[in-house]
Parts: C-alpha cells; structure tokens; sequence
C-alpha cells in the first residue's frame, strides 16, 4: 500500500515539475530601442524614437521643482492635454544618456506620468507627447545644486 502511495505521489510531483517548466513565469517582453537608450544627446534620441519633427505645444504640462536639492531623486509629473495622446517621452537632455523612457496610453487613458528621476546637472526636462501621428515638444529648465550621476 505505502508502494503504491509513493508511486502516485512520485508521479504528482514529476507532473507538476513539467507542468511548472511549461506554465512557467511569462516573460514581459519590452519595446527595446537600443539607439534611442544609447544616445548621447536627446536630438540623436529623438531621431532613433522617430519624434525629431516634435512641434512645441503649451497643452504640455511639466511640473517640476524650479531648483531641485538633490539630482539624485527629482519629482516630475507630466500632462498632456493633446486630445488623443498614445504616448509621453521624456527626456533629461544633460544626463549622460538622456532618454529617460516612454509611456503609452490606452485610447480613453489619461496621458499623466509621475516620475522620480536622476538629474546629473542643472538640465532642461524635455517631453515629447504622441497624439494623432503628430508630435509634440515642450520643456522645463530644473536647476539641480547637487548632482544625482555621480557629482
């Protein structure tokens, strides 16, 4: 009897093992765009993003600290009033690789992002809103009296 026992729970466990390598943890597969991360420069960011032709736009909202004490954690909230906003990317265009990353929005989502970023140096905030195809720019100078890269 134990026999059998042990042969049916022998057989659970090696079930459940390949069951687990099968239904294992799904992998979040992320929109990677290596020129854009890699750039130098937020111009040679925007280009690889495809955003160079951004016009500038006063339905951007940055709100920002003015002057920021520690580059290291700078609070930055981001509102596009563009009806029909897809996506906000934002860019720090001091730091040593300025593209900080890009938020999409679900048709009906309200495009707002909150972020806590590393400033390197007092640098303008520059953010880019996607809406109907079109891009649009605006940005917001932080002054930073300790820097948040290592100065």
């Amino acid at each position: 009897m134990h026999d059998t026992r042990r042969t049916v729970l022998k057989g659970i466990g090696a079930l459940a093992a390949a069951a687990a390598g099968l239904l294992g943890p799904v992998r979040a597969f992320a929109a990677w765009n290596k020129g854009a991360f890699e750039a130098k420069s937020t111009i040679d960011a925007m280009r690889a993003l495809g955003l160079s032709n951004a016009e500038d736009s006063k339905a951007i909202q940055i709100r920002a600290p003015d002057i920021a004490e520690n580059g290291a954690v700078v609070p930055i909230d981001i509102t596009s009033n563009i009806p029909g906003t897809t996506s906000i990317s934002v860019f720090i265009e001091k730091n040593p690789f300025p593209y900080t990353g890009t938020f999409d929005f679900s048709q009906g989502a309200v495009p707002y992002v909150h972020l806590r970023v590393k400033i390197g140096e007092s640098s303008p905030v520059r953010v880019v809103a996607t809406a109907g195809g079109k891009h649009y720019t605006t940005a917001k100078e932080v002054k930073v009296t300790i820097g948040g890269c290592g100065g």
